[in-house]
């Protein structure tokens, strides 16, 4: 596996870059799910800003050489966080940096997270396993168009030494 460059919160100043790796990295669930109006794809920049500009949304994304292949936004409520568009860039993925950026995420969450949610498309085979693997279960499903919306939750794990500490996250 590669080890992807640096972990940094994202802020609204990166919301540009965060529109052109989500619109990159969604296209392929669009075509999964025979849904080329997926809000990934078109949430507009101005509302992405505004997105990271709020107090409870939490962005963390991975550079490498400076350019940015990962990023994960985390909406906050109470002792709830809600996991939005973990994304890599298409010509990273299937190397890890997917699973770090989960662990990465979990560790980085304000204490009083106790549980995380997230949710993706049916078609999305491999985030499934992802997120199946690393203990999220299955709480519903919704209907989103001609699909299901899959969605899933675990408690707050806590692992010694915090995982993101390993990652060079600033």
């Amino acid at each position: 596996m590669d080890e992807p460059g640096t972990l940094a919160a994202l802020t609204p100043g990166d919301a540009g870059e965060v529109l052109t790796l989500q619109r990159a990295a969604f296209v392929t669930e669009a075509q999964a799910h025979r849904d080329l109006h997926l809000p990934p794809l078109t949430q507009t920049l101005a509302d992405l800003h505004a997105e990271l500009g709020e107090q409870c949304c939490h962005g963390w994304g991975f550079r490498e050489a400076g350019r940015l292949v990962a990023c994960v936004r985390a909406h906050l409520s109470g002792d709830t966080a809600e996991l939005a568009r973990l994304v890599v860039a298409p010509d990273r993925q299937w190397r890890g940096i997917g699973t770090r950026l989960l662990l990465a995420t979990e560790d980085l969450l304000p204490p009083q997270v106790r549980t995380i949610g997230l949710f993706t498309g049916q078609d999305s085979h491999a985030n499934l396993q992802l997120y199946r693997r690393h203990g999220y279960r299955q709480t519903h499903t919704n209907q989103a168009g001609t699909y299901l919306l899959v969605h899933l939750a675990k408690g707050r794990p806590r692992r010694p030494g915090g995982f993101s500490s390993r990652l060079g996250c600033s």
